[in-house]
């Protein structure tokens, strides 16, 4: 059985999808990937490094953008990365692909960027742990979750939004954890009761919904 992973780390994994950042040219030909500018390395010239790594999108292993988004604890001021932010949302519609979110107590300003954008694109706020009622808020928007090693966790803001997030809305990933991504879903299937297989049949549903890159 072939779990999808959303968001990984680790290289040449079998149907996941990789943060490529910087190492493109060692993927395999058979790796999906994600690219894009983590708000940490926003500090010299983004938009030069932008229009680098565009020219990749267009791969059709490129199944999303990112990581991209907003951290208040480590990068730049945060008007460049709105900015940031902005340019690789705007790639992520045109291409029709999702768009994966780093979001360190930048709740707020992807809320901000919600309310006064009229067609945003799909948006994956990778390992998310927060508290219900924030996830709630964002339920109005094209905001999925994408849960990790946290669901492992009775008692963890994960797994509590897990039990309540709406089942259309749910990802799972291992990010640069070293558990597997098959006891992520098997973690989440206890929470859920829910098979581990329907959970797989429901992350596909979900991927191939919100993505013109369809997965099997």
């Amino acid at each position: 059985m072939k779990l999808f992973d959303v968001h990984t780390h680790r290289l040449n994994i079998p149907n996941s999808l990789f943060n490529a950042e910087e190492k493109i040219d060692s993927l395999s030909s058979q790796q999906y990937f994600s690219i894009g500018l983590h708000p940490w390395n926003l500090y010299d010239r983004w938009e030069e490094k932008w229009e680098e790594i565009r020219q990749y999108v267009s791969n059709k292993n490129c199944l999303a953008i990112g990581e991209a988004g907003f951290d208040r604890l480590q990068g730049p001021n945060l008007s460049i990365q709105k900015d940031a932010f902005e340019a690789q949302a705007i790639t992520a519609k045109a291409e029709e692909i999702p768009l994966i979110l780093h979001c360190v107590k930048g709740h707020d300003l992807l809320l901000e960027y919600l309310k006064k954008t009229a067609s945003p694109p799909h948006i994956i706020w990778h390992g998310w742990n927060l508290k219900a009622h924030l996830a709630s808020q964002l339920l109005d928007f094209p905001v999925y979750f994408s849960f990790g090693k946290a669901v492992m966790k009775a008692d963890s803001n994960a797994s509590h939004w897990l039990k309540n997030c709406p089942i259309d809305r749910i990802f799972f990933e291992t990010d640069d954890a070293l558990q597997s991504i098959d006891s992520i879903y098997e973690a989440a299937s206890v929470i859920l009761g829910r098979p581990v297989e329907s959970l797989k049949k429901q992350v596909i549903e979900n991927w191939n919904r919100i993505s013109s890159r369809k997965i099997k």
